[in-house]
């Protein structure tokens, strides 16, 4: 693991992990330690900021174990689009998650807001962070489902292919299982996916 500090934003790694580790379950802080993995993997192939890429991967998450209270009370402090009600926590950790990390940790890059914003659901334009964050959740170490493998495969071989990978295989299990499919996934399917 690289040795990544934070001294521009007045924390160092150690106190991040801690503030981290108390907002979730042992289980969820494990994922988390994953997806910085994979994703300082996968910044250093495609040439992204690696203390970018660390900071967005262990603070995807950190709202994720919130109230349903908490989120909604979150998106009338903000002002946010009235129609992020209608979703849940799945939606939420993304889009309302990023104003957690920016309040409490004092994070307020935007590119890694944004990356966090979008991380499950990907967006049709992503900077190379958020298309490294969306894939390095989706692949990291602890994660095993069916075809995880080959999303493996293919993200070490071009990140624009895993992040069409990704979201078609995403988009195949939501509409099998008959769960609504926020706008945002279909923007990236038709993006990364669909061809003209």
């Amino acid at each position: 693991m690289e040795n990544i500090d934070y001294p521009q934003y007045g924390f160092t790694r150690d106190a991040l992990l801690k503030k981290i580790a108390s907002q979730m379950s042992q289980k969820r802080f494990t994922h988390v330690l994953g997806v910085e993995k994979a994703a300082l993997t996968l910044a250093k192939k495609n040439n992204c900021d690696l203390t970018k890429a660390s900071l967005a991967a262990l603070t995807h998450d950190y709202a994720k174990e919130r109230s349903d209270a908490d989120f909604l009370a979150m998106i009338d402090k903000k002002k946010l689009d009235p129609d992020l009600k209608n979703w849940n926590n799945n939606i939420w950790h993304g889009m309302v998650g990023q104003y957690f990390v920016a309040e409490e940790l004092g994070i307020e890059d935007p590119e890694i807001l944004k990356a966090i914003a979008v991380h499950t659901t990907g967006d049709q334009k992503m900077s190379t962070l958020a298309k490294i964050l969306y894939v390095a959740d989706y692949i990291e170490e602890n994660r095993h489902f069916p075809g995880v493998e080959k999303a493996r495969q293919v993200a070490a071989e071009n990140l624009d292919a895993a992040v069409a990978f990704e979201t078609q295989h995403t988009l195949l299990y939501l509409m099998e299982n008959k769960k609504s499919i926020y706008p945002l996934a279909l923007a990236t399917y038709n993006a990364y996916v669909a061809k003209p």
